[in-house]
């Protein structure tokens, strides 16, 4: 590749690199996991609930995600499960940013090793 190129190249990258670092530092919140939300029946048998399924109790909300290589569900409130999608969208675009920062970096070093030869 001619020189002029590889320094496009390289400054190219270097410019993605800096927009990824300025996209990632506006992340605020980062949680992997999976947020649910659960309608109950109590178990009491004169309870409405179980004959009815539309007079279930709740919403509950349940976040499940992976503790030590454990599967671990925990009870949140709804003000907490808003916060936790918030945090696992987030989670979900940092790994997308940080795989586009690795290709951008792997085409930088490629265009400095080639500009050096």
């Amino acid at each position: 590749m001619p020189k002029r190129h590889q320094e496009q190249a390289a400054e190219r990258s270097r410019r993605r690199i800096e927009a990824l670092r300025t996209e990632l530092a506006e992340i605020d919140y980062v949680c992997s996991g999976t947020p649910l939300e659960r309608m109950k029946t109590c178990g009491k048998p004169g309870c409405r609930c179980a004959q009815d399924p539309a007079a279930r109790h709740g919403p509950y909300y349940d976040w499940g995600h992976m503790k030590a290589g454990k599967l671990v569900h925990r009870l949140v409130s709804p003000e907490q499960a808003g916060l936790l999608r918030r945090a696992i969208v987030n989670y979900r675009r940092l790994k997308k940013l940080l795989r586009s920062w690795e290709a951008a970096t792997e085409r930088l070093i490629d265009a400095e090793v080639d500009r050096q030869r």
